[in-house]
């Protein structure tokens, strides 16, 4: 019965904390990551040569299974080139 007791009495306490909370310091931790992922940096890709103006990028993408120490993963790969 006391250890029924001591449970009942720490998750009161726990839900007590919870509570206490201020709303913005919880807002404000979920603003920041959503803020972190759309603050990606833009990538550019330049062509190694000069290239006509109707040159168009072409990529081919598939999935290669590898072998780890962890496990096998299957990772993705992609190779691409210019087409003019």
């Amino acid at each position: 019965m006391p250890k029924l007791t001591t449970g009942l009495t720490v998750a009161s306490l726990v839900c007590a904390l919870n509570l206490a909370v201020p709303v913005s310091a919880a807002s404000s931790s979920s603003t920041r990551e959503f803020a972190a992922q759309t603050n990606r940096p833009r990538i550019t890709i330049y062509p190694r040569r000069y290239l006509p103006p109707n040159a168009t990028r072409q990529c081919v993408s598939w999935l290669v299974t590898e072998y780890r120490i962890s496990g096998t993963v299957i990772v993705p790969r992609m190779r691409c080139w210019w087409e003019y």
